[in-house]
């Protein structure tokens, strides 16, 4: 799965390679660590504004939702039941690129995985890359707000995510940047089921 990702590139690196302008530099925090559990806004791409970076909440809220206690179980959708989770159908074709460049993975060392080795994976030379997103709009009954969440697509485990997430062996959809568009474009889900990017794993 992923709950733990970082962002920790300036605003003018993360425009320059997503091509797009960070629309609040007020907001944009880069930071070594976002914890999903926090609930923290940060950067995104909706294929409804290509060319604004946005920050959302990390955590997705269906637009049914009487309350927000539901982000708890929605940092994460799997791709292979997005179409029938009734907390992602709607979002199937509002789809977003969550802006990154690593996030952390346990890896157990017993059956019961009461040792556990932490790893961060990175692209080589922490390149900035994009997950595979969904994303929602909620409105707070009580205050009226208009909220915007999203959830981080995930897959199968495939290289080294096997052997590091050895647990449940699941992985976020890392979009290469060949097919960011393509997944902005709502393509079939089937085409990016498999993760095929050079990860690396650093223990810390």
């Amino acid at each position: 799965m992923c709950f733990h990702s970082k962002q920790s590139k300036d605003a003018t690196t993360v425009e320059k390679r997503f091509n797009a302008v960070v629309n609040d530099l007020l907001n944009f925090r880069p930071t070594e660590h976002f914890n999903g559990f926090e609930y923290p806004q940060t950067p995104v791409i909706t294929a409804e504004n290509p060319g604004l970076i946005e920050h959302y909440q990390w955590g997705l809220i269906p637009h049914w939702a009487k309350d927000d206690k539901i982000k708890q179980y929605t940092l994460n959708a799997k791709i292979e039941t997005l179409h029938e989770k009734p907390s992602f159908r709607n979002s199937l074709n509002k789809r977003c690129l969550v802006i990154a460049d690593g996030f952390c993975e346990w890896q157990w060392l017993d059956a019961k995985g009461r040792r556990k080795q932490k790893y961060l994976l990175t692209l080589p030379g922490g390149e900035l890359y994009a997950y595979a997103g969904i994303w929602s709009e909620w409105v707070n009954t009580l205050s009226g707000e208009i909220i915007r969440t999203y959830s981080i697509v995930t897959t199968e485990a495939t290289g080294i995510m096997r052997e590091i997430h050895n647990s449940k062996k699941r992985m976020p959809v890392i979009l290469t940047p060949q097919n960011e568009q393509f997944w902005l474009n709502n393509e079939a889900l089937s085409g990016f089921a498999k993760v095929d990017v050079p990860l690396e794993a650093s223990p810390i």
